[in-house]
């Protein structure tokens, strides 16, 4: 009966929420497709020059850039560990010059953050995916203690993806902005028009990220107590 509850009570949490985030991935996506903007920014300089200038306007001199050409589902991102920033096959899109900007700012966040959320987030992977098949395989007696752990390392693994998530997603706006205003890429016009498309992106997009990320968590306890309540049965 426990479990029935925690279950119910996480789905709620989830559904009520989608609700209160008002999550619309079919607006978002909308928003992020507009080809007159596209055909403006493809002529904009290429991804890599832009990186290496938002960097240098941000001070870093030191962090990599790599570019994927082969694969257009690859996400841009900033990995910690060998201090690069991957670019996806991103230059048809008037989007880049914001998602580079993105990139640019996890780069220049603090490093000590950075480098827990990655150790975390793998720790916190690892630890669901052990739970849930020594749970299936029967090897765990008390298991409310383990979940209960589960639940904890969740919550910290969202309260810092969160964080730093929101961090470069409300900046990258005003740094794609600066770049493209100190460089004379294009007249006021379209940079304002970029811009305002831009704010309307991310004014649902933080929300979803924030939502899908406490999403995400939940279902994997709730994936968990499913686990428990069937090997109970079985």
């Amino acid at each position: 009966m426990e479990n029935i509850l925690i279950i119910s009570f996480c789905t709620i949490l989830i559904i009520l929420l989608s609700f209160v985030f008002k999550l619309n991935i079919k607006k978002i996506k909308k928003i992020g497709e507009d080809k007159e903007l596209d055909n403006l920014v493809e002529k904009f300089p290429d991804n890599v020059e832009v990186c290496k200038s938002i960097l240098k306007m941000l001070g870093n001199r030191s962090t990599k850039i790599k570019v994927t050409d082969n694969n257009e589902k690859i996400s841009s991102f900033y990995f910690v560990l060998t201090d690069t920033i991957l670019i996806a096959n991103i230059k048809k899109t008037y989007t880049r010059i914001q998602t580079i900007a993105h990139e640019c700012i996890h780069s220049v966040q603090d490093k000590t953050l950075l480098f827990f959320n990655y150790i975390f987030s793998n720790i916190y992977l690892i630890y669901f995916y052990t739970i849930l098949i020594l749970i299936i395989l029967r090897k765990i007696n008390n298991v409310n203690i383990y979940l209960f752990i589960l639940s904890i390392l969740s919550l910290v693994y969202c309260l810092v993806r969160n964080f730093l998530e929101t961090d470069a997603m409300t900046k990258a706006k005003y740094l794609a902005k600066e770049y493209l205003e100190e460089n004379n890429i294009t007249d006021k016009a379209n940079i304002d028009r970029l811009i305002n498309k831009y704010d309307e992106l991310n004014k649902m997009g933080i929300k979803s990220v924030n939502y899908i990320l406490f999403a995400k968590c939940m279902i994997r306890i709730i994936i968990s107590y499913i686990s428990v309540m069937i090997v109970t049965i079985f």
